[in-house]
């Protein structure tokens, strides 16, 4: 039985690559991912086959992976981030039942959230909401909900694809939602090509933020009614101070 990994490289950087990752791809014959993905890896493992599809590919992709792992080469298949988080670990799981031969293995990867985090600050010390904005595979009348609910839970909350050529007013849409539960000062923040050329982040408030033209190269902090802004940095405190004034 052939293994086919399924790995995420982070955000983009080598760096932030995990040694079982950087282990998985100097091992492997064939690397298949988004072509975003190939071309940040091959300047580091410029020995490997690489094979790729477009966007709104990503079934083709899956099943590209899992007919080169049932062949018997040893397939790395590559997501940004992390596999699991908005990546297509989930599809390659459920498309591997038609292809009996082939074991699946999920290596993570640093999501946006961990790092874009780490850029702005410690904005995600305390319960936090992951949502993206996208619409492709989700109706909008759910991420709404979803958006109300977090903001009713006091979650920090990260949004993820805040826009595109195609939703140019999603992220302005989100923050209206959210400005029905919320203060318009809240503190918020963006990171922009994380772990790439033109590493960015920015801190605003939530009315600042409904006006930022942003795309889908950039990650969304929105904190939560504890979060501060303190020496420039976003911070969310976990609650040690309430533990020490009133025990555990």
């Amino acid at each position: 039985m052939q293994t086919l990994i399924v790995a995420g490289i982070g955000p983009g950087s080598y760096g932030q690559l995990t040694q079982e990752v950087v282990q998985a791809l100097s091992d492997c014959d064939c690397v298949v991912g988004y072509p975003l993905y190939l071309d940040l890896l091959r300047p580091h493992f410029p020995e490997k086959s690489y094979l790729g599809t477009a966007m709104r590919q990503e079934e083709e992709r899956c099943r590209l992976a899992l007919e080169q792992a049932s062949g018997g080469k040893k397939v790395v298949f590559v997501c940004g981030g992390d596999a699991g988080v908005y990546g297509l670990a989930g599809l390659i799981l459920e498309l591997a039942q038609g292809y009996p031969s082939v074991k699946i293995r999920v290596q993570p990867g640093v999501t946006a959230a961990l790092a874009g985090a780490a850029l702005l600050g410690a904005p995600l010390v305390h319960d936090f909401a992951l949502v993206s904005l996208s619409d492709a595979l989700t109706p909008w009348e759910l991420i709404e909900r979803r958006l109300r609910s977090a903001a009713d839970g006091d979650f920090c909350i990260v949004l993820y694809n805040p826009a595109s050529h195609r939703r140019k007013d999603h992220l302005r849409k989100a923050c209206d939602i959210l400005l029905a539960v919320l203060p318009p000062e809240r503190p918020c923040g963006y990171a922009r090509q994380i772990g790439r050329e033109g590493e960015y982040s920015y801190l605003c408030t939530l009315s600042e933020l409904r006006e930022q033209e942003l795309d889908m190269f950039a990650t969304v902090f929105i904190g939560n009614s504890s979060t501060r802004v303190l020496d420039g940095r976003l911070v969310t405190p976990r609650g040690y101070r309430y533990e020490r004034e009133h025990g555990a």
